[in-house]
């Protein structure tokens, strides 16, 4: 899986809220936004943990999760927080549900509340909001997640986070690959364009690659290449917007033809081109390319 790449301008992102409210979700999206994430960091450990994000020439953005599990320690964040913030630039996230909402996650998860099985767990909610009131005093953002599933959730922190920012969109990764040796494992989309005239039964082309302008020549001259070619080429341009709303970072495309040699490369490295020249980040793979035929 490829990792996204981290915003070059230091950001250091805190997760907090209401048990059940969703901050495992949050901490994923962030992560899958370049965000270097870290779930029940102890208290203590914040101002060193802020220091090497500042400082750190790689982990450029991160985010951890702050909760009701740190107990008595808990009181001496709101002041910490407030010291963090000035040597690096600090947003304060704190999700939140209904009292019902929360009583019925716990109830179908089966899982205990953090602060106990010695009290119910409508009052141990309680309790709960009590004790991160000063913190949810101090939020930058607060989101209701009542009425958000998973996706909802994801889609709205991908929103509020990735903004127009070029290292948060998706990475393409176009793949040319042989039937014969398999089809590769980490597709996501893959197309067979074994139905296309096979350049390996004309001696001359048998030791080339689609990747040759004469072999390109030949595969581009049937009607049935320039369609496939076009008709694919539309089709991804209209997944892809619909890919980066549900907040996926990357997709791989697999062209496959028979020994991965001719038509999957040349059909590869012009969607990879349409792809490029339309302003998306792309990557391209001949997995097969050096097999013997």
């Amino acid at each position: 899986m490829a990792k996204r790449q981290p915003p070059a301008k230091a950001e250091l992102v805190v997760i907090t809220g209401m048990s059940g409210s969703g901050k495992g979700s949050v901490s994923r999206a962030l992560e899958d936004l370049g965000y270097y994430s870290v779930d029940n960091l102890p208290i203590a450990l914040i101002p060193k943990f802020a220091e090497l994000t500042r400082d750190s020439a790689t982990v450029r953005c991160a985010a951890l999760v702050v909760d009701v599990r740190e107990g008595e320690s808990l009181m001496s964040f709101p002041a910490m927080y407030a010291r963090i913030r000035r040597s690096i630039p600090t947003k304060l996230v704190f999700l939140e549900a209904s009292d019902a909402t929360l009583v019925r996650r716990f109830s179908e998860t089966r899982r205990p509340h953090p602060l106990g099985a010695n009290h119910s767990v409508q009052r141990s909610i309680q309790s709960e909001r009590r004790k991160l009131a000063p913190i949810r005093a101090l939020a930058d953002i607060i989101v209701d997640t009542s009425k958000f599933n998973v996706h909802d959730l994801r889609q709205t922190i991908v929103e509020k986070f990735r903004g127009e920012r070029e290292e948060s969109r998706i990475v393409v990764y176009v793949t040319s690959f042989g039937y014969r040796h398999g089809v590769p494992a980490d597709s996501d989309l893959v197309f067979d364009v074994r139905f296309l005239p096979n350049p390996n039964y004309i001696p001359e082309f048998k030791k080339l690659t689609g990747r040759n302008p004469q072999v390109a020549r030949y595969i581009r001259s049937f009607p049935q290449t320039t369609e496939f070619i076009q008709r694919i080429s539309d089709l991804l341009i209209y997944l892809l917007p619909h890919y980066i709303r549900e907040g996926k970072s990357y997709l791989t495309i697999a062209f496959g033809c028979t020994g991965g040699h001719h038509r999957s490369v040349m059909i590869a490295e012009q969607i990879n081109k349409g792809l490029s020249q339309a302003g998306y980040r792309t990557k391209i793979n001949h997995r097969d390319i050096a097999k013997p035929v």
